[in-house]
């Protein structure tokens, strides 16, 4: 499932009223428990694409080896990696923070059981 399908998930399972589900309580906390291991996998996910080396690191490199032709090279895959983490990071808080407003109605939701 892609970030944005998960992402609504999320959302639409954190919208529901406990109180309205009446029977059916058991159900939704099954599927917000499978939703949060989802985003709980995608989360790690992301995770290891921020881990890695250091893609700044070609700052402590002398000023004559950035100016060479490999130096070029070297600046845009510095350039790529840090917007690859940026973008990874951006979706991890993403995901992050709406399973954080999930994880209190799993709790409830088990207590109603």
């Amino acid at each position: 499932m892609n970030d944005e399908l998960l992402s609504a998930r999320l959302r639409d399972l954190a919208l529901v009223e406990l109180d309205a589900l009446g029977g059916l309580v058991g159900a939704y906390a099954d599927d917000v428990g499978d939703a949060l291991r989802e985003a709980r996998t995608r989360i790690a996910a992301l995770r290891a694409q921020l881990a890695g080396a250091d893609p700044l690191a070609v700052v402590d490199a002398p000023a004559r080896q950035r100016g060479s032709e490999a130096g070029a090279s070297g600046a845009g895959r510095a350039r790529d990696r840090l917007l690859a983490q940026a973008e990874a990071a951006r979706a991890l808080a993403r995901l992050a923070e709406l399973a954080a407003a999930l994880v209190p109605r799993l709790f409830e939701a088990d207590r109603r059981r």
